[in-house]
């Protein structure tokens, strides 16, 4: 009896030994659909439509209709590609590998890592509808490169990272990037790269100080193109705060340097019932030693409704005052826009 209840339980251990080594078909299935699942792309878009009144114009308008996928192709290696398709165009498209938290490559097409607003806050983040004067026309979409619009990227390698990781988050992070130099989808026009470095401090959640630094040179001329920046930024719970000041030199085809230069403060609050009122005053002058003539000083208030995470709505009112060098001294601009997500 005792011999036949031994032979009982080694069978009994054999057997479930077998089971944790070799599934079966029933226990497999459900591993193997997430497998696959991990592995598909992840689809997600907005859409952002409006209405803006000046002084000059009356007009509706299609702001930006973006698809994103994104997916992880093996571990620690992912992916993601965005398609603009109110002016169709590939906006981003690059592969990450992410061996360490310290170290990590980028390759493709994406932002360029300058400045706080430009890196750190996504269009269906900002608090108003148009980015800083400073930022469009030194960086982003104003900043003409071979005829197009740069939209604040171009094509290149990154190594980012960050340092002593506390609480979810990094004290010391830098980025490091090698650009063409010649703006979004376009192929470089010299044999010059252009360098980009930034090195952002969180010394307290919430709290981020960051310094930029790019240098290059555009066209078959090689102009200079060189860009500085340093900012502060406070998001956390109900209140925002930041601030940047970005200067810049340009080389011109009459073999004179352009320097030119500006900041923004902006402040918000997140108040009940989904809205977040914000104030922004900023200013910048395209021609440093003409400032007064060439400044553009803007003052806007705004209002956001956000009810749900997939939908917001936004009211901004804009003070545009200009220096002597430009057609018209003052302008009122109203606008409206509303972001569907998915």
């Amino acid at each position: 009896m005792k011999r036949t209840f031994l032979l009982l339980v080694l069978l009994l251990v054999s057997t479930a030994s077998l089971r944790a080594q070799h599934p079966s078909s029933s226990e497999t299935k459900p591993l193997l659909r997430e497998r696959i699942a991990v592995r598909l792309p992840r689809f997600s878009g907005y859409v952002q439509t409006g209405y803006q009144w000046s002084d000059e114009e009356s007009t509706f308008f299609l702001k930006r209709i973006r698809l994103s996928m994104t997916g992880d192709i093996i571990p620690k290696v992912d992916y993601k590609i965005q398609i603009e398709f109110a002016k169709p165009q590939i906006v981003d498209a690059f592969i990450q590998y992410k061996p360490l938290h310290e170290l990590n490559i980028k390759l493709g097409q994406y932002k360029v890592p300058f400045s706080i607003e430009n890196t750190q806050y996504a269009p269906t983040e900002t608090e108003f509808i148009e980015l800083p004067l400073v930022l469009r026309y030194l960086l982003g979409s104003d900043e003409l490169l071979n005829g197009a619009a740069a939209s604040g990227r171009d094509i290149g390698a990154t190594l980012w990272g960050g340092f002593f990781k506390r609480d979810g988050y990094s004290i010391v992070n830098y980025d490091i990037s090698v650009f063409n130099g010649a703006g979004i989808n376009s192929l470089d026009d010299n044999k010059s790269k252009d360098v980009v470095a930034r090195l952002t401090l969180n010394p307290v959640n919430g709290l981020l100080i960051s310094g930029s630094y790019y240098w290059g040179e555009y066209g078959a001329s090689y102009l200079k193109r060189e860009r500085y920046a340093a900012g502060a930024c406070y998001d956390r719970g109900a209140v925002v705060v930041r601030g940047e000041w970005i200067g810049g030199t340009t080389g011109l085809s009459s073999g004179t340097n352009l320097h030119s230069g500006g900041w923004y403060v902006l402040a918000g609050w997140r108040a009940p019932h989904a809205l977040m009122p914000a104030v922004r005053m900023e200013s910048f002058a395209a021609d440093n030693t003409r400032a007064a003539a060439t400044r553009q000083t803007n003052y806007t208030a705004g209002l956001k409704w956000a009810p749900v995470e997939y939908f917001r709505c936004q009211l901004n009112y804009t003070y545009e005052d200009y220096g002597a060098a430009y057609d018209l001294s003052h302008r009122h601009v109203v606008a409206v826009m509303v972001t569907g997500k998915f």
